[in-house]
Protein backbone atom coordinates (compact mmCIF):
# COMPACT_ATOMS: atom_id res chain seq x y z
CA UNK A 1 0.00 0.00 0.00
CA UNK A 2 1.36 3.60 -1.16
CA UNK A 3 2.15 6.01 1.98
CA UNK A 4 -0.33 8.04 0.83
CA UNK A 5 -2.83 5.21 1.33
CA UNK A 6 -1.95 4.11 4.57
CA UNK A 7 -2.07 8.04 5.55
CA UNK A 8 -5.29 7.36 4.48
CA UNK A 9 -6.40 4.79 6.70
CA UNK A 10 -4.66 6.19 9.61
CA UNK A 11 -6.92 9.28 9.57
CA UNK A 12 -10.22 7.24 9.36
CA UNK A 13 -8.88 4.88 12.15
CA UNK A 14 -8.27 8.24 14.50
CA UNK A 15 -11.02 9.23 14.07
CA UNK A 16 -13.01 6.08 14.11
CA UNK A 17 -12.12 4.58 16.94
CA UNK A 18 -11.03 7.44 19.24
CA UNK A 19 -7.75 8.21 19.20
CA UNK A 20 -8.42 11.99 18.60
CA UNK A 21 -12.56 12.29 18.82
CA UNK A 22 -14.58 9.42 18.68
CA UNK A 23 -18.16 8.76 16.85
CA UNK A 24 -19.09 7.82 20.25
CA UNK A 25 -21.21 10.08 22.17
CA UNK A 26 -19.70 10.59 25.80
CA UNK A 27 -22.36 9.42 28.49
CA UNK A 28 -21.51 12.72 30.53
CA UNK A 29 -20.13 15.34 27.55
CA UNK A 30 -17.99 18.50 28.81
CA UNK A 31 -20.01 22.03 28.94
CA UNK A 32 -17.29 23.62 28.53
CA UNK A 33 -16.98 26.43 25.72
CA UNK A 34 -13.06 26.62 25.98
CA UNK A 35 -11.13 28.00 22.93
CA UNK A 36 -8.58 27.55 20.46
CA UNK A 37 -4.75 27.44 21.11
CA UNK A 38 -3.62 31.17 22.00
CA UNK A 39 -0.55 33.48 22.43
CA UNK A 40 -0.03 33.43 26.02
CA UNK A 41 1.54 36.90 27.39
CA UNK A 42 4.25 36.39 29.32
CA UNK A 43 3.09 37.10 32.44
CA UNK A 44 4.93 34.73 33.91
CA UNK A 45 8.31 35.54 33.30
CA UNK A 46 10.14 37.74 35.86
CA UNK A 47 9.16 41.01 35.73
CA UNK A 48 11.63 43.07 33.04
CA UNK A 49 12.69 39.70 31.41
CA UNK A 50 11.83 38.42 27.77
CA UNK A 51 9.17 36.19 27.91
CA UNK A 52 9.77 32.60 26.51
CA UNK A 53 9.26 32.18 22.83
CA UNK A 54 8.47 36.02 22.17
CA UNK A 55 11.82 36.78 20.11
CA UNK A 56 12.16 36.07 16.18
CA UNK A 57 11.82 32.29 15.38
CA UNK A 58 11.88 31.40 11.81
CA UNK A 59 11.72 27.68 11.24
CA UNK A 60 11.38 25.42 8.02
CA UNK A 61 10.46 21.83 7.79
CA UNK A 62 13.21 20.02 5.34
CA UNK A 63 12.10 16.13 4.22
CA UNK A 64 15.12 14.37 4.84
CA UNK A 65 13.78 10.78 3.95
CA UNK A 66 11.11 9.06 2.63
CA UNK A 67 9.69 5.81 4.93
CA UNK A 68 6.49 3.67 4.93
CA UNK A 69 4.49 4.81 7.69
CA UNK A 70 7.43 5.72 9.94
CA UNK A 71 6.02 5.65 13.84
CA UNK A 72 9.38 6.24 15.81
CA UNK A 73 12.48 7.28 15.49
CA UNK A 74 16.04 7.30 17.46
CA UNK A 75 19.57 7.71 17.17
CA UNK A 76 21.61 5.21 18.83
CA UNK A 77 23.85 5.60 21.95
CA UNK A 78 27.39 6.23 20.16
CA UNK A 79 26.20 6.40 15.95
CA UNK A 80 25.03 9.19 14.75
CA UNK A 81 22.92 6.84 12.36
CA UNK A 82 19.08 7.31 13.13
CA UNK A 83 16.82 4.18 13.86
CA UNK A 84 13.38 4.35 12.16
CA UNK A 85 10.60 2.13 13.06
CA UNK A 86 7.80 1.37 10.33
CA UNK A 87 4.28 0.27 11.70
CA UNK A 88 4.18 -2.59 10.14
CA UNK A 89 6.88 -4.12 11.92
CA UNK A 90 10.16 -3.17 10.10
CA UNK A 91 12.87 -1.24 11.42
CA UNK A 92 15.78 0.53 9.34
CA UNK A 93 18.76 2.56 10.01
CA UNK A 94 19.42 5.24 7.83
CA UNK A 95 22.46 6.14 5.94
CA UNK A 96 23.69 9.53 4.66
CA UNK A 97 24.07 9.50 0.68
CA UNK A 98 26.71 11.17 -1.11
CA UNK A 99 24.50 13.76 -1.68
CA UNK A 100 23.41 14.36 2.14
CA UNK A 101 19.96 12.49 1.69
CA UNK A 102 19.27 10.26 4.82
CA UNK A 103 17.99 6.71 2.68
CA UNK A 104 17.36 3.67 4.46
CA UNK A 105 19.68 0.60 4.07
CA UNK A 106 18.87 -1.91 1.71
CA UNK A 107 17.01 -4.48 4.52
CA UNK A 108 15.58 -3.72 7.22
CA UNK A 109 17.83 -4.05 10.71
CA UNK A 110 14.78 -6.06 12.51
CA UNK A 111 11.87 -7.32 11.03
CA UNK A 112 8.42 -8.57 13.01
CA UNK A 113 6.22 -8.16 10.68
CA UNK A 114 5.09 -12.09 11.40
CA UNK A 115 4.52 -11.14 14.47
CA UNK A 116 1.80 -7.70 14.47
CA UNK A 117 -0.58 -6.55 12.00
CA UNK A 118 -1.72 -3.41 11.14
CA UNK A 119 -5.84 -3.11 11.86
CA UNK A 120 -6.92 -0.49 13.72
CA UNK A 121 -4.09 1.58 15.67
CA UNK A 122 -2.28 -1.61 16.12
CA UNK A 123 1.76 -2.72 15.06
CA UNK A 124 5.38 -1.74 15.80
CA UNK A 125 4.61 1.34 18.19
CA UNK A 126 7.74 2.15 19.46
CA UNK A 127 11.59 1.46 19.76
CA UNK A 128 14.47 2.82 22.18
CA UNK A 129 17.62 1.77 22.94
CA UNK A 130 19.53 0.93 26.31
CA UNK A 131 22.13 3.73 27.35
CA UNK A 132 25.26 1.94 25.94
CA UNK A 133 23.36 1.43 22.62
CA UNK A 134 23.68 -3.17 23.45
CA UNK A 135 19.94 -3.77 24.00
CA UNK A 136 17.47 -3.07 21.10
CA UNK A 137 13.96 -2.57 23.35
CA UNK A 138 10.36 -2.74 20.98
CA UNK A 139 7.26 -2.27 21.60
CA UNK A 140 4.21 -3.89 19.77
CA UNK A 141 0.86 -5.08 19.62
CA UNK A 142 0.93 -9.00 18.65
CA UNK A 143 -0.86 -10.67 15.85
CA UNK A 144 -3.96 -11.09 18.61
CA UNK A 145 -4.18 -7.54 19.55
CA UNK A 146 -2.18 -7.75 22.87
CA UNK A 147 0.51 -4.94 24.18
CA UNK A 148 4.00 -6.57 24.02
CA UNK A 149 7.50 -5.58 24.85
CA UNK A 150 10.28 -7.29 23.92
CA UNK A 151 14.34 -6.83 23.58
CA UNK A 152 16.96 -7.91 21.42
CA UNK A 153 20.92 -7.84 21.62
CA UNK A 154 23.00 -5.32 18.96
CA UNK A 155 26.37 -6.35 18.60
CA UNK A 156 28.11 -3.64 16.36
CA UNK A 157 25.25 -2.61 13.86
CA UNK A 158 23.47 -6.07 13.82
CA UNK A 159 20.45 -6.71 15.61
CA UNK A 160 20.35 -10.69 16.87
CA UNK A 161 16.51 -11.80 15.84
CA UNK A 162 17.40 -14.61 17.84
CA UNK A 163 18.34 -13.04 21.14
CA UNK A 164 14.47 -11.81 21.31
CA UNK A 165 13.69 -11.87 25.26
CA UNK A 166 9.96 -11.31 26.19
CA UNK A 167 9.91 -8.15 28.87
CA UNK A 168 6.23 -7.63 28.59
CA UNK A 169 2.43 -9.03 27.95
CA UNK A 170 -0.77 -7.00 28.27
CA UNK A 171 -3.93 -7.91 27.00
CA UNK A 172 -5.77 -5.47 24.95
CA UNK A 173 -9.69 -5.73 24.99
CA UNK A 174 -10.02 -3.24 21.85
CA UNK A 175 -7.81 -2.48 19.38
CA UNK A 176 -7.36 1.72 19.91
CA UNK A 177 -5.92 3.40 22.86
CA UNK A 178 -2.67 0.82 22.83
CA UNK A 179 -0.22 3.72 23.40
CA UNK A 180 2.91 2.02 23.27
CA UNK A 181 5.88 4.77 23.33
CA UNK A 182 9.18 3.06 24.95
CA UNK A 183 11.71 5.65 26.43
CA UNK A 184 15.08 4.42 28.38
CA UNK A 185 16.40 6.99 30.66
CA UNK A 186 19.61 8.31 31.48
CA UNK A 187 19.94 5.37 34.27
CA UNK A 188 18.92 3.03 32.20
CA UNK A 189 15.61 2.42 33.01
CA UNK A 190 12.87 1.25 30.44
CA UNK A 191 9.21 3.25 30.71
CA UNK A 192 6.46 2.61 28.83
CA UNK A 193 2.94 4.18 28.03
CA UNK A 194 -0.22 2.15 27.56
CA UNK A 195 -3.76 3.71 26.65
CA UNK A 196 -7.28 2.86 28.77
CA UNK A 197 -7.79 -0.17 26.64
CA UNK A 198 -9.72 1.41 24.01
CA UNK A 199 -13.85 1.72 23.01
CA UNK A 200 -15.07 5.50 24.51
CA UNK A 201 -14.83 6.69 27.85
CA UNK A 202 -12.85 3.84 29.38
CA UNK A 203 -15.68 1.74 29.83
CA UNK A 204 -14.10 -0.66 32.79
CA UNK A 205 -12.34 2.13 34.49
CA UNK A 206 -8.93 1.01 33.58
CA UNK A 207 -7.19 4.03 33.89
CA UNK A 208 -7.99 4.31 37.25
CA UNK A 209 -7.82 0.64 38.31
CA UNK A 210 -4.67 -0.72 39.98
CA UNK A 211 -5.06 -3.85 39.18
CA UNK A 212 -3.70 -3.30 35.48
CA UNK A 213 -1.27 -1.82 33.52
CA UNK A 214 -3.64 -0.21 31.27
CA UNK A 215 -4.20 4.05 31.10
CA UNK A 216 -0.96 3.91 32.98
CA UNK A 217 3.07 5.04 32.68
CA UNK A 218 4.82 1.68 33.70
CA UNK A 219 8.60 1.33 34.80
CA UNK A 220 9.10 -2.06 32.88
CA UNK A 221 11.58 -4.55 34.21
CA UNK A 222 13.99 -5.61 31.59
CA UNK A 223 15.08 -8.84 33.34
CA UNK A 224 12.23 -10.84 31.95
CA UNK A 225 11.51 -11.50 35.39
CA UNK A 226 9.42 -9.68 38.18
CA UNK A 227 7.01 -7.04 38.33
CA UNK A 228 6.77 -4.04 36.36
CA UNK A 229 5.96 -0.81 38.54
CA UNK A 230 3.17 1.44 37.90
CA UNK A 231 4.68 5.67 37.91
CA UNK A 232 1.72 7.94 36.64
CA UNK A 233 -2.30 7.06 36.03
CA UNK A 234 -5.25 8.25 34.27
CA UNK A 235 -4.54 8.12 30.62
CA UNK A 236 -6.42 7.72 28.27
CA UNK A 237 -3.79 7.27 25.11
CA UNK A 238 -0.68 9.04 25.97
CA UNK A 239 0.71 9.72 22.66
CA UNK A 240 4.25 10.17 23.44
CA UNK A 241 6.18 11.07 26.52
CA UNK A 242 9.20 12.54 26.97
CA UNK A 243 11.87 12.91 30.38
CA UNK A 244 13.79 16.03 31.27
CA UNK A 245 17.52 15.51 32.79
CA UNK A 246 16.01 16.60 36.40
CA UNK A 247 13.49 13.61 36.12
CA UNK A 248 10.62 15.34 34.92
CA UNK A 249 8.46 13.98 32.57
CA UNK A 250 6.04 15.46 29.90
CA UNK A 251 3.45 13.21 28.81
CA UNK A 252 0.54 14.17 25.77
CA UNK A 253 -2.67 12.98 26.28
CA UNK A 254 -5.00 12.38 23.78
CA UNK A 255 -8.65 13.69 24.25
CA UNK A 256 -12.10 12.08 24.09
CA UNK A 257 -14.32 14.43 22.23
CA UNK A 258 -12.95 17.86 23.39
CA UNK A 259 -10.08 18.62 25.00
CA UNK A 260 -6.50 17.74 23.82
CA UNK A 261 -3.81 17.89 27.11
CA UNK A 262 -0.18 18.33 27.46
CA UNK A 263 0.98 17.47 31.19
CA UNK A 264 4.04 17.99 32.87
CA UNK A 265 5.07 16.74 36.43
CA UNK A 266 7.79 17.18 38.19
CA UNK A 267 10.49 13.93 39.53
CA UNK A 268 9.26 14.44 42.93
CA UNK A 269 5.72 13.15 42.47
CA UNK A 270 6.55 9.97 41.03
CA UNK A 271 5.62 7.39 41.45
CA UNK A 272 1.62 7.99 42.21
CA UNK A 273 0.64 10.95 40.05
CA UNK A 274 -2.89 10.39 38.47
CA UNK A 275 -3.77 12.33 35.58
CA UNK A 276 -7.47 12.15 35.79
CA UNK A 277 -9.17 10.75 32.90
CA UNK A 278 -11.64 9.41 32.62
CA UNK A 279 -12.77 11.96 35.62
CA UNK A 280 -11.42 14.88 33.08
CA UNK A 281 -11.08 15.09 30.00
CA UNK A 282 -8.19 17.76 30.05
CA UNK A 283 -8.73 20.27 32.42
CA UNK A 284 -12.27 20.45 32.41
CA UNK A 285 -14.80 17.32 34.48
CA UNK A 286 -16.07 14.48 32.29
CA UNK A 287 -17.12 11.43 33.93
CA UNK A 288 -18.37 11.33 37.06
CA UNK A 289 -18.96 7.84 39.60
CA UNK A 290 -17.52 4.35 39.85
CA UNK A 291 -14.36 6.15 40.82
CA UNK A 292 -13.51 7.50 37.91
CA UNK A 293 -12.48 10.98 40.05
CA UNK A 294 -9.06 10.65 41.51
CA UNK A 295 -9.12 13.21 45.09
CA UNK A 296 -5.54 15.28 43.44
CA UNK A 297 -5.47 15.23 39.93
CA UNK A 298 -2.70 16.30 38.16
CA UNK A 299 -4.35 19.40 36.04
CA UNK A 300 -2.64 19.79 32.66
CA UNK A 301 -0.09 22.51 31.65
CA UNK A 302 -1.73 23.41 28.50
CA UNK A 303 -4.77 22.55 27.06
CA UNK A 304 -6.58 22.94 23.40
CA UNK A 305 -9.85 21.99 22.31
CA UNK A 306 -11.08 20.67 19.00
CA UNK A 307 -11.78 23.42 16.88
CA UNK A 308 -10.37 24.40 13.71
CA UNK A 309 -9.74 21.00 12.75
CA UNK A 310 -8.02 20.04 15.75
CA UNK A 311 -8.57 16.19 17.06
CA UNK A 312 -5.57 14.70 17.81
CA UNK A 313 -2.06 15.52 20.08
CA UNK A 314 0.96 14.13 19.05
CA UNK A 315 3.73 15.04 21.74
CA UNK A 316 7.20 15.94 21.72
CA UNK A 317 10.21 16.85 23.80
CA UNK A 318 12.01 19.77 25.42
CA UNK A 319 14.34 20.94 22.39
CA UNK A 320 17.97 22.08 23.72
CA UNK A 321 18.76 24.04 19.95
CA UNK A 322 19.32 27.65 20.78
CA UNK A 323 20.22 27.79 16.76
CA UNK A 324 16.37 27.47 16.63
CA UNK A 325 15.21 29.54 18.83
CA UNK A 326 13.57 26.82 20.80
CA UNK A 327 16.12 26.57 23.72
CA UNK A 328 14.03 24.99 26.75
CA UNK A 329 10.63 24.87 24.53
CA UNK A 330 8.44 21.75 24.03
CA UNK A 331 7.37 21.16 21.01
CA UNK A 332 4.51 19.02 19.76
CA UNK A 333 1.75 19.18 17.07
CA UNK A 334 -1.65 17.91 16.44
CA UNK A 335 -2.56 15.45 14.18
CA UNK A 336 -4.96 16.92 12.14
CA UNK A 337 -4.03 20.20 12.01
CA UNK A 338 -0.49 19.40 10.94
CA UNK A 339 1.14 22.03 12.51
CA UNK A 340 3.94 22.10 15.20
CA UNK A 341 3.59 24.21 17.98
CA UNK A 342 5.73 25.20 21.34
CA UNK A 343 5.01 25.98 24.76
CA UNK A 344 7.59 26.91 27.48
CA UNK A 345 7.12 27.06 31.08
CA UNK A 346 8.52 28.81 33.87
CA UNK A 347 10.95 27.88 36.95
CA UNK A 348 7.18 26.50 38.69
CA UNK A 349 6.55 24.54 35.99
CA UNK A 350 3.57 26.79 34.94
CA UNK A 351 2.77 28.12 30.97
CA UNK A 352 4.73 31.17 30.18
CA UNK A 353 4.46 31.18 26.23
CA UNK A 354 3.43 29.37 23.87
CA UNK A 355 3.63 30.07 19.73
CA UNK A 356 2.65 28.41 16.32
CA UNK A 357 6.01 27.66 14.67
CA UNK A 358 4.57 27.56 11.21
CA UNK A 359 5.95 24.40 10.65
CA UNK A 360 3.86 21.86 8.54
CA UNK A 361 3.99 18.08 8.56
CA UNK A 362 0.98 16.33 6.98
CA UNK A 363 -0.42 14.23 9.90
CA UNK A 364 2.75 14.27 12.61
CA UNK A 365 2.59 10.58 14.29
CA UNK A 366 5.60 11.00 16.12
CA UNK A 367 8.84 13.24 16.85
CA UNK A 368 12.53 12.48 17.26
CA UNK A 369 16.40 13.64 18.65
CA UNK A 370 19.19 13.22 16.08
CA UNK A 371 22.25 12.82 17.70
CA UNK A 372 22.80 16.09 17.93
CA UNK A 373 19.75 17.67 18.96
CA UNK A 374 18.20 17.71 15.52
CA UNK A 375 14.51 17.72 15.89
CA UNK A 376 13.00 15.19 13.14
CA UNK A 377 8.83 14.71 12.87
CA UNK A 378 7.65 11.53 11.17
CA UNK A 379 4.68 11.59 8.92
CA UNK A 380 2.09 9.14 8.24
CA UNK A 381 2.13 10.00 5.01
CA UNK A 382 6.01 8.56 5.02
CA UNK A 383 8.30 11.72 5.68
CA UNK A 384 11.07 12.31 8.08
CA UNK A 385 10.88 16.14 8.50
CA UNK A 386 13.81 18.03 9.75
CA UNK A 387 13.23 21.20 11.51
CA UNK A 388 15.76 24.01 10.70
CA UNK A 389 16.42 27.46 10.50
CA UNK A 390 14.68 29.32 7.32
Amino acid sequence: MAPRALHAVLVSVLLATGAGCTDDAPTEPSTSTGGAPTEVDGSAAAPGSTPPGSGDIDLTGTVVAQLDEPIALVARPGDDLLWVAERAGTVRRLERSAAGDLVPEGDPVLDITDRTSTESERGLLGIAFSTDGSVLYVSHTDAGGDSRVASYDVVDDTVDAGSRLELLEVEQPFPNHNGGHVVVTDDDALYLGLGDGGAADDPENRAQDPDTLLGKLVRVNTTGEGDHEIVASGLRNPWRYSFEPDGSVWIADVGQNAVEEINRIAADDLPGANFGWSGYEGDEPYLSGDGRRPDDPVMPVFTYRHDDGNCSVTGGFVVRRPDLGLDGAYVFADYCVGTVEAIWVDADGELAGHRDLAVAVDGPVSFGTGAGGEVYVLSAAGAVVRIDPA
